[in-house]
């Protein structure tokens, strides 16, 4: 395999099409490559900007050949592609980020236990591998916790939040209907938190990083709803986040675009929630505040080439547009007076049914301070609701 850098002209290939792939397939085009998606689905939006796209199961042999044989590097939108499929694919292409990271990643269980391992502070954790024996882990932990499938929960699916040891039966009546033979889950103590943060780390293959500033994020059933940048923490606080991000992809050896997800606790702690290996939703502010989005630094690491700086040019917050949120920031009204808004920019994903929690679109809100930034996405919030 050839790991020279890869320039434009090249075809890059993406594992999923969702509105990631969408923005990575954007940011690659518009620096003169060719792109293919691979997504199951055919209406996922990146198909739409795609050259190429593959509508084959992950799992169909044949389109694996066909896609191997059309891209010359491969990276993916979405951490729970099949592991299997990256390291079949990295036989003849780079992949960035690896299989290997990917194996530690998308399983919770295997994520906290390899950070944990290296000393990484995360919250108190106990694993469930039947449906009955969770009760001691409930028991065990003590207080309010969480229960997460291992593998494949997203935005707030496949979680059961246990605040007292009454409702714990309920949920393992839950988890056996659902099970699938080898299922696991991880059950976490609930943290006492001052602020949710997230920190997008860049990482070359020759090892050099970028940093892009702290977000604060603030999540409403279990989906983001606004990340405000910059986060209105401390100096020390925001360089500590950082320093903790940096080592925490280092130690992965990951290459390409991390979201690090951070909870700030109440006596001054970090602790990691949980690592995504690709661009993440709080870091959609980067399309419009940033000199280089984490898009093009996602093509930039896949590719071999220097990354880009992280500087933020204006004060941002985003605010995601879930659902039925659609109607209302499509109504000529609604639309009217959001575009009327100073800095605000609007990105709808193009996806034609809006389901209860699906992410639909985002709009980032610019200004000078994150202050005003943030009262502006504020009061959009509100005419969501009215």
């Amino acid at each position: 395999m050839n790991d020279a850098p890869l320039y434009p002209g090249a075809t890059l290939g993406v594992l999923g099409g969702g509105q990631l792939g969408a923005m990575f397939a954007a940011a690659a085009l518009r620096m003169g490559y060719r792109v293919a998606v691979w997504d199951p689905d055919s209406d996922a939006p990146a198909h739409r900007v795609a050259g190429l796209s593959f509508t084959k199961s992950f799992s169909d042999a044949i389109a694996a050949q066909e896609f191997t044989r059309s891209v010359s590097a491969v990276t993916l939108e979405w951490e729970n592609v099949p592991a299997a499929l990256c390291e079949q694919l990295a036989e003849r292409h780079p992949v960035r980020p690896s299989g290997a990271v990917l194996r530690v990643i998308q399983d919770r269980i295997e994520q906290k236990q390899f950070l944990q391992a290296r000393g990484f502070p995360v919250p108190s954790f106990r694993i469930v591998e039947a449906p009955h024996r969770l009760a001691d882990a409930v028991n065990e932990l003590g207080g309010s916790v969480i229960c997460k499938t291992a593998t494949s929960g997203y935005d707030g699916k496949g979680q059961w939040t246990i605040r007292h040891p009454a409702e714990t039966a309920g949920v393992e009546a839950a988890l056996g209907a659902m099970v699938p033979r080898g299922a696991r889950w991880i059950v976490e103590s609930r943290v006492n938190f001052e602020r949710e943060l997230s920190v997008l780390v860049v990482r070359g293959q020759d090892g050099d990083q970028r940093v892009y500033p702290v977000v604060e994020n603030r999540h409403e059933g279990g989906i983001l709803r606004l990340s405000t940048a910059p986060a209105r923490i401390a100096g020390v606080v925001s360089e500590q986040a950082r320093d903790l991000a940096m080592r925490a992809v280092r130690a992965l050896n990951g290459v390409g675009v991390f979201c690090v997800e951070l909870f700030h606790t109440r006596t001054g702690a970090l602790l990691i929630n949980e690592i995504a290996p690709r661009p993440h939703n709080s870091g959609h502010y980067t399309l419009d505040a940033c000199s280089v989005s984490q898009f093009e630094q996602q093509v930039r690491a896949l590719c071999g080439l220097p990354l880009g700086e992280v500087r933020l040019l204006s004060a941002a917050a985003m605010v995601n547009v879930i659902g039925q949120d659609l109607e209302a920031v499509t109504s000529s009204q609604g639309c009217r007076d959001l575009l009327a808004t100073p800095g605000a920019v609007l990105h709808l994903y193009g996806k034609r049914v809006a389901r209860p929690g699906r992410k639909m679109g985002h709009v980032t809100f610019l200004a000078d301070q994150a202050e005003q930034a943030e009262a502006r996405a504020s009061l959009f919030e509100k005419s969501l609701r009215s």
